[in-house]
């Protein structure tokens, strides 16, 4: 165990404090589209002086048959062009929800022109993809469908490949009584699937949740660090993150020191055209952030070493110690939840 300063507690005490305060200024109210109840419940982040609260163990209420359709929408590559590649195929649900590629391959072996993010717990999330394009989960499900790098293909298509499917006939009649196989209703079925993707029960859940002695000292003692280096700043609410946007490079040039720049780091300036919105994204969750290298919309860390201190120094000016690097590595692995009763891995 790495020693402690004498200072630590009562720094920690103040830092509790301070989390309150960003957590109520900082967060952004999501769009007017997305149902309020998709969002953190702030008053019991300010309650515990947590910027941080838990996942709720079970996903709000949602058509069970409707899901389980969407389920299976999301493993059929019928919906790709070329039928190779299905939602399942960037997002992975036996390995974080997201493949471990710098950028995904869609049809024909193309190559995306961004880092795909997990899918899991995206229904906490005020607005979906990196730059914030799509306002709900609904909404998002055509951006693949239709790009030319991942599946290629468009509503007219994947609603004629459904529709002759007897059996896909009969579940969205049975589903959706009284309408009809439609980009409105393929789309619904997923994100109905989609809202049930969350990663209850991570050991800082239960931490949260005042079960004893389920994180080790240094894991505390990384949380704490955590806060007080200001990380909670935009890592924070249910989703450690996924709740607001920010730029990358709040205090230094990262995409000049990196070099070789590219329209996918212009953010959401791709979407608004507003100066004021170049190279800003939305800020990711850390949830599960353990398994899901590699980091940033670029893939510009491969691990979460690097990407802790890249953080520190482009978003909060500070070079890290090997001991603050390592303990907060450490907080970050408590973060990985469950998926159907079961750990990720």
């Amino acid at each position: 165990m790495i020693p402690r300063s004498p200072h630590l507690a009562i720094a920690a005490l103040l830092s509790a404090f301070a989390a309150a305060l960003v957590f109520l200024t900082w967060r952004e109210s999501p769009p007017a589209s997305i149902p309020p109840a998709t969002t953190p419940p702030m008053s019991d982040a300010v309650r515990r002086l947590e910027p941080i609260s838990p996942l709720p163990r079970m996903a709000e209420a949602v058509d069970s048959g409707r899901a389980a359709l969407g389920e299976r929408l999301f493993h059929d590559p019928l919906l790709s062009h070329d039928r190779s590649i299905s939602c399942a195929s960037c997002h992975p649900l036996d390995r974080g929800g997201m493949d471990g590629l710098p950028r995904s391959r869609g049809v024909g072996d193309a190559e995306g022109v961004i880092n795909t993010p997990t899918i899991f717990n995206t229904r906490f999330n005020f607005v979906q993809f990196w730059d914030g394009r799509a306002a709900t989960l609904t909404e998002q499900v055509a951006g693949p469908i239709h790009n030319p790098v991942e599946m290629a293909s468009n509503w007219d298509e994947v609603v004629a490949r459904l529709s002759a499917h007897e059996d896909y006939r009969a579940a969205f009649a049975r589903h959706y009584p009284g309408q009809r196989i439609a980009a409105e209703t393929v789309a619904d079925a997923i994100a109905h699937f989609e809202r049930t993707l969350i990663t209850p029960d991570s050991r800082f859940d239960r931490h949260l949740r005042g079960e004893a002695d389920v994180l080790s000292a240094d894991e505390r003692e990384g949380y704490a660090r955590f806060k007080n280096l200001g990380c909670a700043s935009c890592h924070q609410g249910v989703n450690v993150g996924g709740n607001l946007f920010q730029r990358f490079g709040v205090v230094g040039d990262y995409f000049a020191d990196r070099g070789e720049p590219t329209e996918a780091d212009l953010g959401r300036y791709n979407v608004t055209g507003e100066e004021t919105d170049r190279h800003v994204f939305k800020v990711p969750s850390l949830r599960n952030v353990a398994l899901t290298a590699p980091y940033f919309h670029d893939a510009g860390a491969a691990t979460l070493e690097e990407a802790v201190d890249i953080m520190a120094r482009y978003q909060l000016g500070r070079t890290l110690t090997d001991e603050d690097r390592q303990l907060i590595v450490a907080f970050l692995h408590t973060l990985t939840g469950t998926w159907r009763g079961e750990p990720l891995k």
